[in-house]
């Protein structure tokens, strides 16, 4: 991904004032950089997708796409606030002209981080229409009193604003399986104790993914993103953003491993010679780096289709796909070459190793996309 190369300057030089002691301190104590992301948003990294009129830059995916990527290549990791840059697409999207114009110009100063996206629930797991998350409206009030549970709600300690899938009409009464589900932007600081409970998950890698509860928490009326009834819509329409976006920052990985393993293999001599002069050592970058390019070709088809208004479920999901198996692939071959060093901290190579592991299995795991390719792609019948 060549493109925006005065931004990618930018991104790399903000970078370098994070290096591996601050990810490698941050990772030992499970604490939310939180020091990075400010400087990404003041930087207006994180408010690029934000029309200016709202303060943003109003830039296309693909710019988006570019900055996630040079963090990761940069040896930072993005997960810490990649969020905003796809959960603000549902606001921008479908919100109404009052909801922009509240929430959209806070977020790009900053005022608010908008990270918090709620769909995922214990029971449901990828089968979002069986959620059972229930918000009912209260005609005394006008409010939607929201009862249930999510899971796996990455930074919800760490967000002021969520945007939150709840079912509105149950299962049973809506015409259409798609139906009955509805999208609200939760002010999580005022719910906070007011309904809302939040519980820290403690992973294989410093993710701040947490559960969420809500119990009577009340949502005004005026937070429900579009219609009544619409919401999966609305949340489908962001999932090919989310899937490139994170595409792009395992090429970013990739290009970390694959150089980092590079630079390895030619300064570590033994025997007399560079190990990256054996073939042993040197053919499983060399895969790697090819099995990145040919998943960075599909990123950047997916980006140009998605700019271009077209219908990228294919692309976006064969993206996040290949560009996941690259970065592990890059990953497998970056700790072989290091040998022993590939398992110790201050290399950081086993820190980032655990980190792109994550994304074979989310936002969306590899089987399910190999499911939708198989049945709206290849035409075969139905597998779930």
């Amino acid at each position: 991904m060549t493109e925006y190369s005065e931004i990618r300057e930018a991104v790399a030089k903000l970078c370098q004032q994070f290096p591996g002691d601050y990810w490698r301190a941050k990772d030992r104590e499970r604490a939310y950089p939180g020091e990075f992301v400010d400087a990404l948003t003041q930087a207006g990294f994180l408010s690029v997708l934000i029309p200016e009129e709202y303060g943003g830059s109003g830039l296309p995916i693909s710019a988006a796409a570019a900055i996630l990527e040079e963090i990761q290549a940069q040896g930072c990791n993005g997960g810490a606030c990649h969020a905003q840059m796809y959960v603000m697409g549902t606001v921008l999207r479908h919100g109404s002209e009052a909801q922009k114009a509240k929430y959209l110009p806070k977020v790009a100063s900053g005022e608010l981080r908008l990270q918090a996206f709620g769909v995922t629930e214990p029971t449901s797991g990828t089968d979002t229409l069986s959620l059972k998350t229930t918000a009912k409206l209260d005609p005394a009030t006008g409010d939607y009193i929201v009862n249930g549970q999510k899971i796996w709600t990455s930074r919800a300690e760490h967000s002021d604003l969520m945007i939150l899938l709840a079912r509105t009409t149950p299962r049973e009464q809506a015409a259409k399986r798609t139906d009955g589900l509805s999208v609200f932007i939760v002010d999580m600081k005022a719910a906070l104790g007011n309904g809302l409970t939040i519980r820290p998950i403690e992973t294989m890698m410093n993710h701040a993914t947490t559960e969420v509860f809500f119990d009577n928490m009340r949502v005004p009326a005026e937070n429900l993103i579009g219609e009544e009834g619409q919401g999966f819509k609305y949340i489908l329409s962001g999932m090919n953003a989310e899937r490139l976006l994170i595409a792009a920052e395992c090429i970013g990985d990739a290009k970390w491993f694959i150089d980092k393993a590079s630079a390895y293999a030619k300064e570590r001599v033994l025997f007399g010679r560079p190990i990256g002069q054996n073939q042993g050592v040197q053919f499983p970058i060399a895969r790697a780096y090819a099995q990145m390019r040919a998943a960075e070709l599909m990123v950047l088809d997916g980006l140009r289709r998605y700019e271009a208004g077209e219908n990228v479920g294919e692309q976006a999901n064969m993206s996040k796909m290949l560009a996941a198996e690259a970065s592990w692939a890059a990953g497998e071959a970056c700790i072989q070459t290091h040998g022993g060093f590939g398992f110790a901290a201050e290399y950081d190579i086993e820190r980032k190793f655990r980190e792109t592991r994550l994304y074979q299995v989310a936002p969306i795991s590899t089987n399910m996309i190999l499911s939708f390719v198989a049945e709206h792609v290849l035409g075969l019948p139905r597998s779930y």
